[in-house]
């Protein structure tokens, strides 16, 4: 119950979920939803053991060498569905992938048998005075080179040893550490799950408040339709409509233009023709004041006769150059401009933009009594989400929840004290192993020590002192710890390889690559009738897919459980809330709009006949060849600036005299003709020349312009009664795309919040990694495999150093007889001679002693 109770929790999640395929993807403006309330879990899957962990890895290499085969799937299904031997073959793969557990584990049980025998034949033997039991030891010249190199390897072997039962005791005291740890990361655990389940009714009811963002966008687009939705429509005739009125208003700022132009036409021909006859009075008299001075006497003089005829013969040029009399007038054209300008256009185009800009009003007006019932509609959904969700029995599920997990910690609290109990029982244990070791050790370094400290090169065997006799009894007492101890050390060691490397090898390692989960997930496997085992437990339906792998994955990527469990198999919670079915109202709603603009004018028949006069104002008749021919004529035919300049240089080259200054006050004279007379005719020809070419360019093709600014206006108008419609259906359906979208936002939203944020599973993954990774594995497996593998290494070298203790005693103890020499070029082959010598030989009943 409680099982289907943790899986139905996120069932109303999908209350907001709905499967809209929309047809046109509007593209809105984002909304922000904000974040999704959430805490952080404490639980951290994770074990990292440390400097031991060089141990462990140590380990884990050594078992790949007895065992590289991979996870064996096929047989691990056979045996779980009891059908291993069904086919042929399967023992002998079963074998193949065993083997080298087999072999080890053999190896391990000959030792178990053969060394306590071989012990008990080993005691027997020196009982009788054979094995090294008699008590006489030759005398070699290379016995020092012996005894060095047996307690030389004596002492590698009990180091070695030493390091195995040093690894074994870390390994044990590594895992009661961590068993002793273990309620922190089991509390954590709980904690996280109580989180899991106490923040979930909180982000579901977060969900739907969110609900609120959407539906406050959609009612302030809804208030504002004249600025969303009419200056769409507005945008969209604008296209047409703005550049016809823009067109109407350019020409009426031509007709004003034209009007300025023609009076500058007027005022300055008027200008130049009385400025070109006073000009023109005024280079004639100065002509005839010259041609008087250059008849004086003076000019006849040799000196200055040529400089007076070249004078004389210049005179000509002092003339008017351009005739502005003959140029024809532009008041008729003037008069009908002004009679145009009677009427403002100007005005009567701005009316056209008034209205026009009056747009989204219009549609306000228009909208008003739908917009309501599309408001009202926006509402009973909020309402329609509210009531459901609080319908939904949210809070019973999770209090049926809490109370499981409650009563789980609780069980977890009562029994942890056992466990450790357990684990102090089995620390104990271990411990003990370890002692037997250390106690073999002990004997063998105090053999060493005692040995190595009070030997006597000096002394013969039967006279070795005290010390390195009991040297040599520490060792032998070691090896007979040893033969009693081994076996009972290599049960364990086979019992805890066996054990503990088939669960590496067949749970941790495929755990850590998932392949664990593809045995699981294989159909019909744990349950005949079931192809998906999960499935069917959660769904009651085999047929979903639903795996462990997935799950798993999905939760330890903190994937809502919604996602993960694919609770929308259990429950269609669209039958309930089917946002598809109000946005397809609210559609329909906005598709009734209905706008019309056949009350905006853009241009009247008045001022299109103004256009009309405007065009027949006859200034295209203007003879704008004549004007621009005088126009590009000097005033004068020769630079008076110039002449005047000149002329004040040929006086300088006459003599001094009355003639020299009567030609330079004449030069006087015709520069102030140029300033005060030529100089204005100038400006006034350049203000001529002006407005000439505008009405020029006005007047070119006057008509045509006309026409088309006037078809421009009636095409935007018959747009504006006939075809706005069309573009105000277009610009509705954007609109109503607008507004939908945002419920789709908020719908594709919650199905990503759903997914990956409300009731994140992570705390489900953490629970099975704890499990499984850290206590089956990283706490149990790992030390209990590094423990055997310590344990038996030393065990292992019991054996080398059974044979080198042996040896090395007998170079410790004290004999009772001796060889005297070992020479055989004296011709003594190393007989006793004890009856040569009179050496006596009691015989030794201590027990102590024969060995």
């Amino acid at each position: 119950m409680a099982v289907e109770l943790c899986l139905l929790l996120l069932l109303f999640c999908g209350s907001t979920i709905s499967e809209v395929q929309p047809i046109y993807k509007p593209p809105p403006g984002t909304l922000d939803f904000g974040f999704v309330p959430s805490k952080t879990y404490d639980t951290g899957a994770y074990h990292e053991p440390g400097s031991i962990g060089i141990l462990f890895k140590i380990v884990h290499a050594f078992l790949y060498l007895v065992q590289p085969n991979s996870f064996p799937q096929d047989l691990i299904r056979k045996v779980a569905q009891q059908q291993l031997g069904n086919t042929r073959g399967d023992y002998q793969k079963a074998i193949y992938y065993e083997i080298g557990f087999i072999v080890s584990a053999a190896l391990g049980l000959l030792f178990i048998l053969l060394l306590p025998l071989v012990g008990l034949c080993f005691c027997m033997c020196r009982c009788c005075d054979n094995c090294g039991g008699e008590m006489h030891q030759r005398q070699k010249k290379n016995a020092d080179c012996q005894r060095s190199c047996f307690a030389t390897f004596l002492f590698v072997a009990s180091l070695i040893i030493s390091v195995g039962v040093l690894c074994a005791y870390a390994a044990n005291q590594h895992l009661t550490n961590q068993v002793r740890g273990a309620k922190k990361l089991v509390n954590s655990n709980f904690k996280d799950l109580k989180i899991f389940l106490n923040d979930t009714p909180a982000q579901i009811d977060y969900l739907v408040s969110q609900y609120n963002t959407a539906k406050d966008k959609a009612l302030s687009d809804l208030n504002n339709v004249g600025p969303v939705l009419g200056i769409r429509v507005q945008e969209q005739l604008g296209k047409e409509v703005r550049p016809a009125l823009d067109a109407a208003l350019s020409m009426a700022g031509a007709i004003r233009e034209t009007k300025e132009a023609l009076e500058n036409v007027s005022v300055s021909v008027e200008v130049l023709q009385e400025g070109t006859e006073r000009l023109h009075a005024n280079l004639t008299d100065v002509k005839m004041h010259l041609s008087n001075t250059l008849n004086d006497s003076a000019c006849n003089a040799a000196q200055a006769a040529s400089t007076c005829n070249i004078i004389r013969n210049s005179l000509s040029q002092l003339n008017v150059n351009a005739n502005f009399s003959g140029l024809p007038g532009v008041s008729s054209q003037l008069a009908k401009v002004n009679d145009v300008l009677k009427i403002d256009l100007s005005s009567l185009v701005q009316k056209g933009y008034a209205a026009f800009n009056d747009t989204p009003d219009l549609v306000v007006n228009q909208t008003r009594n739908i917009l309501s019932d599309i408001k009202s509609m926006l509402e009973s959904i909020g309402s329609n989400i509210t009531t459901f969700t609080k319908a939904l029995p949210v809070e019973k599920i999770l209090a049926d929840l809490m109370v499981y997990l409650t009563q789980s910690e609780a069980y977890v609290q009562d029994y942890f004290p056992l466990v450790e109990q357990y684990d102090f029982y089995r620390w104990l244990g271990c411990l003990i192993l370890c002692c037997m070791v250390v106690l073999i050790l002990v004997f063998y370094y105090l053999g060493l020590l005692c040995g190595t400290c009070g030997y006597d090169k000096h002394a013969s065997p039967t006279t070795r002192g005290c010390i390195s006799n009991t040297g040599g009894n520490f060792l032998m007492a070691g090896v007979g710890f040893s033969f009693l101890f081994s076996w009972v050390l290599m049960t364990v060691v086979v019992l805890t390889f066996v054990t503990g490397g088939n669960v590496e090898k067949l749970v941790c390692e495929p755990f850590e690559d998932k392949n664990l989960f593809k045995v699981l997930d294989t159909p019909y496997l744990l349950n005949r009738h079931w192809k998906n085992y999960l499935a069917g437990i959660v769904f009651k339906n085999p047929n979903v897919n639903l795996t462990f792998e997935k799950v798993y994955s999905d939760c330890k990527e903190n994937k809502g459980i919604y996602t993960s469990l694919h609770l929308e198999y259990l429950f269609n919670i669209n039958e309930f809330l089917n946002v598809s079915m109000y946005t397809e109202d609210v559609a329909l709603k906005i598709e009734h709009i209905q706008i019309n603009l056949s009350k905006i004018i853009l241009l009247d028949e008045i001022g299109k006949e103004n256009l009309l006069n405007f065009s027949s104002s006859g200034i295209d008749g203007i003879d704008f060849s004549a004007y621009l021919t005088e126009i590009n004529k000097s005033v004068t035919k020769v630079d008076l600036l110039s002449f005047a300049n000149d002329l004040e240089a040929r006086a300088d080259q006459l003599p001094k005299g009355a003639l020299e200054n009567a030609l330079k006050g004449h030069a006087n004279s015709i520069r102030m003709i140029h300033n005060q007379q030529v100089v204005p005719l100038e400006q006034a020809m350049s203000t001529l020349n002006q407005s000439i070419r505008l009405l020029k360019r006005t007047s070119s093709e006057l008509m045509v312009k006309v026409k088309n600014v006037i078809s421009a206006v009636n095409t935007a108008q018959f747009l504006i009664n006939n075809n706005a419609s069309q573009v105000i259906v277009q610009e509705t359906k954007k609109y109503m795309d607008t507004i939908i979208g945002y419920f789709e936002q908020y719908t594709e939203w919650v199905k990503e919040s759903i997914a990956m944020e409300v009731a994140a599973c992570k705390p489900i993954a953490n629970v099975i990694d704890t499990a499984v990774d850290i206590f089956l594995c990283s706490y149990i497996t790992d030390s209990v495999n590094t423990f055997w593998f310590g344990l038996g290494g030393s065990s292992m070298f019991l054996i080398p150093a059974i044979i080198f203790a042996v040896k090395l005693s007998k170079y410790y103890r004290r004999m009772d007889t001796e060889d005297v020499y070992d020479d055989t070029e004296n011709g003594n082959n190393g007989y006793h001679k004890e009856h040569l010598y009179g050496i006596h030989n009691p015989v030794f009943t201590s027990s102590v002693e024969q060995w």
